[in-house]
């Protein structure tokens, strides 16, 4: 009984990160036509290090194996964001991504920078990255995080 409740629980977050993935890919394409995409692992971190409150999502694809000092450089960087409230999106592949991004290295990560407007210089969202925060919202508290399938390019 404990597995199939477990399968289903499984079954249904592969569900969810289908049109989650494209979610990610039109909220990474607007805000790179926006010049609010950070790439790369050094850059994100020393954008991070000068103004964390500037940003609202933090991308990391799964690491790959054997390399120590770039895991727990991202190790080190998530947690910097949880303590931040930046938003944390965990993706299935670094070559994905940087296809997305129009990279010609792969990069691990991307950082997406927020929009601000107005007088009072408030945040603003677009639709994909208000759907990306009701997703991360729902997820914050979760022992581990589901790892978002980006569509392939």
């Amino acid at each position: 009984m404990v597995v199939e409740e477990s399968t289903a629980m499984h079954h249904q977050l592969d569900m969810e990160c289908a049109p989650i993935g494209r979610t990610v890919k039109q909220a990474l394409l607007r805000a790179q036509m926006e010049s609010r995409v950070i790439v790369g692992l050094s850059a994100a971190i020393n954008v991070l290090s000068k103004s964390p409150e500037g940003s609202l999502f933090c991308l990391m694809a799964v690491p790959k194996d054997g390399d120590s000092a770039t895991h727990m450089h991202e190790v080190l960087l998530e947690a910097f964001c949880y303590e931040n409230d930046i938003y944390v999106i965990k993706v299935d592949d670094a070559m994905k991504l940087s296809r997305i991004l129009g990279q010609e290295t792969i990069e691990s990560c991307c950082l997406v920078q927020k929009t601000w407007t107005g007088e009072l210089n408030e945040e603003q969202l677009n639709k994909a990255e208000n759907q990306l925060v009701d997703y991360c919202e729902a997820h914050w508290d979760a022992p581990q995080h589901p790892i978002v399938q980006l569509p392939a390019v």
